[in-house]
């Protein structure tokens, strides 16, 4: 069986908001596998996708910039949330960010890329920061956006600097409708975006395997009932289908009014403005998503609680 550290114990305990000890025995169940973990919480409704999805674990920026019909999304890691703060990290996110507009390449091919005033590649300019600041740093992730006609909408949630912040958002919307129409529809849709964190614009987009996970839990969850097989395959299509509907963008309940359909939003938009309006795409990055978080001091609190 696999230990189960104090560590792992927190780290289980932030990522479902369950209790310490429902989190030990989760492991125990699971042999130390921690998003087994997690579903294992989610089965016994000791836990939620949301209190998963909302944690980050890694510090940095992420920077959205837009020039034109174009947008960038970047997201640069630090160490510490001091660095970040840094005049000269804060200039390198910005200058990456608008290096993407014009690179549509992977984080490799951005690397590659000259940067502005001489100073070598991104890569270079990168190595030469951690050697400056004295902290390691990385490039994680880029994309980018545009549209035909229209507008690319940016946001950044609690901003720490013009562009820059720990949540940055991108909306596209194609239409021939005023620029300032739609630059206020995107920039509602933008802070919905950011507050919702949808998994796909709509249900198809979404990822298979997120779908398939979530029927295997409500299938759990149904069995325990103790229904008839024909109910329990009820139940488990709607929770499929709550699923489906909550975390698509299209489908999601406006969080201004939480009862109008984002697609509805975007169709009273468009009438008002008598001419379609079309959502094409968004970028969502939270910083540090799916980045495993360093363990601290609280750790030996967890384990003097728990025993272990």
């Amino acid at each position: 069986m696999a230990e189960i550290t104090a560590a792992t114990v927190k780290d289980l305990r932030e990522r479902s908001g369950a209790g310490m000890m429902d989190c030990k025995k989760a492991l125990a169940e699971t042999n130390g596998d921690m998003e087994a973990a997690v579903d294992w919480l989610r089965t016994k409704g000791l836990a939620t996708a949301a209190k998963k999805s909302g944690r980050t674990a890694a510090e940095g920026l992420v920077g959205v910039t837009v020039q034109g019909l174009r947008g960038a999304a970047v997201e640069v890691n630090s160490e510490t949330d001091f660095v970040a703060k840094n005049d000269q990290f804060q200039a390198f996110v910005r200058n990456v960010a608008e290096l993407a507009l014009t690179n549509e390449g992977d984080v490799e091919t951005l690397k590659n890329v000259a940067y502005p005033g001489g100073e070598g590649s991104v890569a270079d300019k990168l190595t030469s920061n951690i050697a400056t600041i004295g902290e390691n740093q990385s490039l994680r992730r880029i994309r980018t956006l545009s549209v035909a006609n229209g507008v690319v909408v940016p946001y950044v949630h609690n901003a720490v600097a013009n562009g820059l912040g720990k949540i940055g958002v991108l909306v596209a919307l194609e239409s021939d409708a005023p620029a300032e129409t739609l630059e206020a529809l995107g920039k509602q849709l933008a802070m919905h975006i950011a507050a919702a964190s949808p998994q796909a614009l709509d249900e198809e987009g979404l990822d298979p395997a997120a779908v398939e996970r979530e029927r295997a839990i409500a299938t759990e969850k149904a069995a325990e009932s103790g229904k008839p097989a024909n109910i329990i395959e009820k139940m488990v299509e709607g929770a499929v289908a709550k699923f489906r509907k909550e975390v698509a963008l299209l489908s999601q309940l406006f969080v201004i009014d939480n009862k109008t359909p984002i697609r509805d939003v975007v169709a009273t938009a468009a009438k008002a403005a008598g001419t379609p309006i079309v959502l094409k795409d968004y970028v969502r990055f939270q910083l540090g998503e799916g980045i495993e978080k360093q363990t601290s001091d609280f750790a030996a609190e967890v384990a003097a609680a728990a025993g272990i």
